[in-house]
């Protein structure tokens, strides 16, 4: 399972950049609604019809002046922010539920590394049928899930009341119409399995939308049609490019392939069994059974040493097919995405430790090459089995 701050962070990150002009789309007429019913409501004193009547022009020019009351000041900037941080934060209570019963199922799941990288995919593939979408692609416009017509019309009509709490349950309901990167994002909690990851997917996703949403929202519904159609456009860039991205790590997750440029790799540095302690005391020599990131030990075992940080060092190595080898993943206060260790091909799954040394038996490989990955694809490597020339 990746780290449940990793998770926090890019969600924030995908909600800032793609799922803000994304959601307001889909969602942002619901609040400009809102807060514009609210904003109507304090206009200046309206003429007196009897002034009106007698042509008193003096009468009722002063009359039309805004009133230097209070009451009748148009609303303070802090105040009528309050029905878009009402929005927000139902939207955020809903989405942060959902979230946390989606890692429940993730969890009850148990999804192969694989099946992980599958649900990744997916969730990439989905958004570039929401980009599409928004290029206004027609091919694709029956393929995009939407919400009933009536649930959407009901929310524009909830919408027009004065009440705080309209707002908040606005925002509540928004988990009901969701745009195409929180389906998206949804499926990356389930691949968490985790309540606390899952929720903590979608709460950063929601506070990633927040910076952006509210001004997108009344860009889309005040703005000419032209305009709005190359928001759009820019908008379907973005969501492309974060799709490329989901489609990426998720075939790095899968073990199918490695996008990551690699360094040189890490030969094996001892290709036969150490010499026997007599031997080595003959000549002189002293020599680790273990020394290198990869090794022989006393009794024919070759160690593989992953050492991992926040990275993976190396990321590459070359080892001897046909010897029973052993991984060993060494933390040095190990954190982020990289303690979700994965090998894909064998459906291993482990958390490395924070400090200390985890193992894992790789049995006797044949030639070929073994990827692994972080949980969530960011991170990869290969090792190399050949045979000894």
């Amino acid at each position: 399972m990746a780290s449940t701050l990793t998770l926090f962070v890019t969600s924030v990150g995908t909600g800032l950049i793609a799922g803000g002009a994304s959601c307001a789309a889909v969602q942002g007429g619901l609040l400009a609604g809102a807060v514009t019913r609210r904003s109507s409501t304090a206009t200046p004193t309206p003429v007196p019809a009897a002034a009106r009547a007698r042509g008193a022009s003096r009468v009722a020019v002063k009359d039309r002046r805004p009133s230097p009351s209070p009451a009748n000041d148009p609303p303070a900037e802090p105040k009528a922010l309050v029905p878009v941080g009402a929005f927000l934060a139902g939207k955020l209570v809903s989405h942060t539920v959902l979230g946390a019963l989606l890692g429940v199922f993730g969890d009850a799941l148990q999804p192969s590394p694989r099946a992980r990288a599958v649900m990744l995919i997916a969730a990439g593939l989905l958004m570039v049928l929401f980009a599409l979408d928004l290029f206004g692609v027609k091919a694709v416009a029956r393929l995009v899930p939407r919400p009933p017509a009536s649930f959407g019309r009901l929310l524009r009509r909830s919408a027009k009341t004065e009440s705080v709490a309209t707002p908040a349950l606005i925002g509540l309901a928004t988990v009901l119409v969701p745009c195409g990167v929180t389906l998206s994002v949804e499926l990356i909690a389930v691949t968490s399995g985790s309540p606390l990851a899952g929720a903590a997917v979608m709460a950063g996703f929601v506070l990633g939308t927040a910076p952006l949403f509210a001004a997108l929202g009344y860009l889309f519904r005040r703005t000419s049609r032209a305009l709005s159609g190359q928001l759009a456009a820019l908008t379907g860039v973005v969501v492309l490019a974060v799709a490329t991205w989901t489609v990426a790590t998720g075939v790095q997750a899968g073990g199918w392939a490695t996008f990551n440029p690699g360094g040189s790799p890490e030969a094996a540095s001892a290709a036969t069994p150490p010499a026997s302690d007599e031997t080595a005391q003959g000549s002189g020599q002293k020599k680790s059974v273990t020394s290198g990131p990869v090794s022989m030990d006393a009794s024919g075992t070759q160690i593989v040493t992953l050492t991992v940080t926040d990275f993976y060092v190396p990321t590459e190595f070359t080892a001897q097919a046909g010897v029973p080898t052993t991984l060993v993943l060494r933390g040095k206060d190990s954190g982020g995405c990289a303690r979700a260790f994965t090998i894909p091909e064998l459906g291993v799954q482990e958390i490395v430790k924070r400090n200390g040394d985890t193992k894992i038996d790789l049995g006797t490989r044949d030639p070929g090459v073994l990827r692994f990955s972080c949980a969530m694809g960011m991170q990869t490597g290969t090792i190399t089995f050949q045979k000894d020339a």
